[in-house]
């Protein structure tokens, strides 16, 4: 998930010495996973006050309390509160057996590692395919899936990063929908986006977050310079 490319991508940013990433760092394992378990809650407070899903997920699951005639939003904690404080305690009680699992089997699920490649692999390809396929019973969606595993094995050949290209892939749809429904409301015009608190105070944040990567991007090919000579 998003959150997880993004804190992989601070982590590394943020370290004394990035090319341990890639190659087994601990902070590369601790930060994404972090993240993905505070995404997996957090995911579901826009769904219940609000009724918007912020993920493909939760789209099926807002999808699936509809169709028991849920609906999802600031009444759903009025008119069914034991169903929300259901799926509290769910998460409480999903925490403890992961709590219950890891701990004394962490050993178990490191050892997964150690299968030898020639073994994983088929078995990885297998459900990738089955995966692909799944989704509309094409093998367009196969044949698609192994371009892209190409594309992205150049890519990571020539040390292209592949994070912001999955960040565009999965923003860019709800990006280009969202600026055109703003667009529309705006008359065409952009001055609003500059002009509004909120969109301008994002649009801010935004253009410093670009300022501290371009620094920090002349900063490590500055010290890779200095190292080389």
């Amino acid at each position: 998930v998003i959150p997880t490319i993004l804190s992989y991508s601070i982590e590394k940013k943020a370290a004394k010495d990035p090319s341990r990433f890639g190659n087994g760092a601990i902070e590369g394992v601790a930060a994404p996973e972090t993240a993905n378990n505070a995404y997996a809650g957090a995911a579901l407070i826009p769904l219940f006050t609000l009724g918007i899903p912020s993920s493909p997920a939760i789209t099926v699951l807002l999808g699936a309390f509809i169709m028991h005639g849920l609906t999802p939003g600031p009444t759903l904690m009025q008119k069914n509160p034991e169903f929300v404080w259901g799926i509290i305690a769910s998460m409480f009680i999903g925490n403890l057996l992961l709590l219950i699992m890891n701990l004394p089997l962490a050993n178990v699920w490191a050892r997964i590692t150690m299968i030898p490649f020639k073994i994983l692999l088929p078995n990885v390809l297998i459900i990738m395919i089955l995966g692909a396929y799944s989704i509309s019973n094409s093998m367009f969606d196969v044949m698609a899936m192994f371009a892209f595993g190409v594309l992205g094995y150049f890519m990571k050949k020539v040390q292209f990063p592949l994070g912001p290209v999955l960040l565009a892939f999965v923003l860019g749809k709800i990006l280009e929908n969202s600026l055109l429904k703003s667009l529309t409301i705006f008359g065409g015009s952009f001055a609003p986006f500059f002009s509004r608190p909120i969109s301008a105070t994002l649009l801010i944040i935004a253009m410093m977050i670009i300022a501290v990567s371009i620094y920090f991007g002349y900063k490590e090919k500055g010290i890779a310079s200095d190292a080389e000579m």
